[in-house]
């Protein structure tokens, strides 16, 4: 069945508005953490989980939402993901303590990362015809949200306060709402089993990274967690040994291990978001604990390391069909390497001016890196696992801003100046120079038409 053509975008509008709110929400917290931090008395390492808990969650959320998708139906998954942001963001702004307001972010994270497979089940099934223009739109809601994010959360803080940004989700949550029940179609429930969802990985998984997370922010906290980094050893094994054996894992590591190109992909990818979002969480609390400016003043800012990734996005996207997506990914990472050692000329005597020169170089970087890593991923696995692929990508990128965070967490702990910013900025440069060299060994050509 086909959505009528009046209705197709209605129905694309209908799902955007609800995939848009796990990148907003994952994005306005970056101009929130100072004022959180001042509320409930946190030093930045208990502040950072603010960031990585959400992005835990939707690493692990995402694989089972896409199989509870297929198994209870489309629009109901749509609809409940909706109901749960709701509820996490009715919930947060009254937190009595830190781990209730935690515990609000992880259930967020999981209601949002309901809305993306389902509605991509949804546009895969329903719009036969201009499908690629579909899900391009569907980009535009996920990269315009997280681009401006912290924008529109600094406005909302500044004229507020932090509880705003959890108000906010509830005119996209109620619009999506409506419109789900009048236009998304009825989707049939599948014979699909439960037992098709690697429960056990995805905790391993869990459990692996929140030790990990544990032992790199024991460092600054001065009292080393051993046990975490043990603890991190022995899920890493088990949760490698474990996937390695399983016929639908939720990371498939014997495919990885078949296609070194694809886990080059991964890595890097990884890798990117790490020096990425050490940037987008990075600036905003500088710009307000270092540089004194208002939440609305640092959101503003911030526009320029956003707003031109989003800008950038569609020359890259030309320079892709033209050249294939080699030579937009070393000029994606060639301008985040040259972005980060321009970070190190900035002092306290610079300009204001110059820090949005060296934001703006840094944002161009991600117009081209995401789309160039992503088509060369697709570029080397086949049509059959793309779903599969784009699953690892995300959680890639997932894992990379979760490692972004506990960066941040040693640097920024006691104090926060220009010295925490450059050395931020030298880490940054040492994985910069690795991604770089890994760009020029990807698959494709630097030069000439591609195919």
């Amino acid at each position: 069945m086909s959505v009528l053509k009046q209705k197709r975008w209605l129905f694309i509008i209908t799902i955007g508005l609800g995939t848009l709110l796990n990148p907003l929400n994952s994005s306005m917290i970056a101009v929130a953490v100072t004022r959180l931090q001042d509320d409930f008395a946190l030093s930045f390492v208990n502040a950072s989980w603010l960031i990585s808990i959400f992005y835990l969650a939707s690493a692990a959320g995402q694989p089972v939402m896409g199989k509870l998708s297929d198994m209870f139906g489309s629009k109901r998954l749509f609809m409940t993901g909706l109901v749960l942001v709701a509820f996490a963001s009715l919930l947060a702004p009254f937190s009595p303590n830190f781990p209730f307001l935690l515990a609000c972010r992880a259930l967020q994270a999981i209601g949002s990362s309901t809305l993306f497979p389902s509605g991509m089940s949804m546009i895969r099934t329903h719009i036969t015809k201009g499908q690629g223009q579909a899900l391009a739109a569907l980009s535009i809601f996920a990269s315009t949200s997280a681009a401006f994010g912290p924008s529109v959360g600094g406005l909302l803080i500044d004229s507020w306060d932090w509880q705003a940004i959890f108000f906010v989700n509830f005119p996209f949550i109620i619009l999506s709402f409506v419109l789900a029940i009048f236009i998304l179609p009825a989707t049939k429930e599948k014979n699909a089993d439960v037992k098709q969802i690697d429960f056990t990985g995805i905790l391993l998984f869990t459990v692996s990274m929140t030790s990990l997370i544990l032992f790199l922010l024991s460092f600054e906290e001065g009292n080393i967690r051993w046990w975490a980094f043990v603890a991190f050893l022995l899920t890493a094994i088990s949760f490698y040994k474990f996937e390695e054996k399983r016929s639908a894992p939720f990371m498939d590591i014997n495919s990885l291990k078949k296609n070194p190109n694809v886990t080059m992909i991964y890595v890097q990818f990884m890798s990117i978001n790490l020096i990425y979002y050490c940037y987008f969480f990075g600036f905003p609390i500088f710009l307000q604990q270092a540089l004194t400016y208002s939440e609305a003043q640092s959101g503003i800012i911030m526009l320029a390391l956003a707003g031109f990734g989003v800008i950038i996005a569609p020359l890259a996207g030309r320079m892709i069909d033209m050249f294939g997506s080699k030579l937009p990914a070393v000029i994606g990472i060639g301008l985040l390497l040259i972005g980060t050692g321009l970070l190190l000329t900035y002092h306290e005597t610079s300009t204001l001016s110059w820090l949005l020169v060296i934001m703006s170089v840094l944002g161009a970087s991600n117009g081209f890196n995401n789309i160039s890593m992503q088509t060369a991923l697709y570029e080397n696995v086949r049509a059959e696992a793309t779903g599969q692929a784009s699953g690892l990508f995300q959680t890639s990128r997932y894992m990379g801003a979760i490692l972004s965070s506990s960066l941040l967490g040693l640097t920024f702990n006691h104090q926060i100046n220009h010295d925490n910013l450059h050395l931020v900025a030298m880490i940054c440069l040492a994985f910069s120079v690795l991604v770089f060299g890994m760009a020029l060994k990807l698959p494709g050509k630097l030069k000439g038409n591609h195919g």
